[in-house]
């Protein structure tokens, strides 16, 4: 378990979950379901089973430290690493990766967003062991790939090459289709969701970042002597910036000729947008969500109300609509338009304050 490093990604600012996500507070911070713990929270305790705290670390914007500290207590200061501006996860991986092979030269590391949803604990922490057996033996890359459930247009896809077990050679990636072709990849089996949770060993990501992505990886190897030092963060903040911005899926897992699936089905939700809570929400006779708050629905159905925990909701005639109210914002919008929910936040920046958003 020593060798073992988690990377927790929670920079995003998760505008698509509007209002209840705000630029101060966003979704990775909140407490969805009433549990006690936020997403970030369950990612942490997630893994905190597989390696010692002091091996996981949180790459996050500047200004969420104080938030992850606070909802992380177990962790210290030194293990949220702090980006001056958001780059996308290609650089937010190659930050932490420099900072692991300051420790050591002996990491298997996996990578995980902080917002997701794992229905099946066990079943996820036994994938995530078999990945870990498989990275630290082989010049692999691997990437968990979720068996659909449905044909769904949110998620980018892994089409899987032939084989008889679970860990399979990956044949191409595939981003979000249109309904159609959702269902084909649905039909053909030879399709995944793609997770994008991703294990490796230090050596096989470092040689892919120098390989494929030198235009990264040239900028952290000119700080190689200040990571895990009092300079590494003015070094950070000088040579961040200049970083392109780019995926960790476009600019290495798309292009490596070594990129296996461990393909997996631990009942997994990317909480991207409100379709997918609504999705894995339980619902009342007339497929109502409520979540927190209380609701009298009439003549109503396939909806979703999110309001303070003290509101109740009372719904007429109102059908696959979200409802949803947070601080000083109500929103209601028809579930199959949440598309257009970052179009609202942007003409609510131009037109109000930064108070609503």
């Amino acid at each position: 378990m020593e060798n073992n490093y988690c990377i927790i990604m929670a920079g995003g600012i998760g505008s698509r979950f509007w209002p209840f996500s705000r630029n101060n507070r966003p979704k990775q911070f909140l407490d969805f379901f009433g549990t006690g713990r936020s997403l970030l929270q369950m990612t942490f305790d997630r893994f905190r089973h597989l390696m010692p705290a002091e091996n996981i670390l949180i790459v996050s914007n500047i200004i969420y430290k104080d938030l992850i500290l606070e909802q992380l207590p177990e962790i210290k200061p030194s293990q949220v690493l702090l980006e001056p501006n958001r780059r996308n996860t290609a650089p937010c991986i190659a930050y932490a990766i420099n900072r692991i092979k300051a420790i050591t030269d002996k990491a298997n590391i996996i990578v995980a967003p902080s917002d997701h949803l794992i229905m099946k604990e066990v079943d996820f922490l036994e994938t995530i062991k078999a990945g870990i057996d498989f990275v630290e033996n082989n010049n692999s890359l691997l990437t968990l790939g979720i068996k659909p459930s449905r044909p769904e247009t949110g998620y980018g896809y892994i089409q899987i090459d032939e084989g008889e077990t679970n860990l399979r050679k990956v044949k191409t990636f595939t981003e979000k289709p249109n309904a159609e072709l959702a269902q084909i990849f649905f039909e053909t089996g030879e399709f995944f969701w793609n997770s994008g949770i991703f294990l490796w060993n230090l050596k096989t990501i470092d040689n892919a970042f120098n390989t494929l992505l030198p235009e990264v990886a040239t900028k952290f190897n000119a700080g190689k002597d200040v990571f895990n030092t009092d300079a590494e963060q003015a070094f950070i903040d000088e040579m961040y910036p200049s970083c392109p911005n780019i995926s960790i899926d476009y600019g290495i897992m798309e292009k490596a000729p070594n990129v296996h699936v461990l393909c997996s089905d631990f009942g997994w939700t990317d909480l991207g947008t409100w379709g997918s809570l609504y999705e894995m929400s339980p619902k009342d006779n007339n497929a109502n969500v409520t979540l927190k708050c209380k609701t009298l629905c009439y003549e109503s159905t396939n909806n979703i109300v999110a309001l303070p925990s003290d509101k109740l909701a009372v719904i007429q005639d109102l059908n696959g609509y979200i409802i949803a109210e947070s601080d000083n914002v109500l929103l209601i919008c028809k579930l199959e338009d949440e598309q257009r929910i970052r179009q609202f936040v942007n003409d609510v920046s131009i037109n109000f304050t930064d108070k609503y958003i």
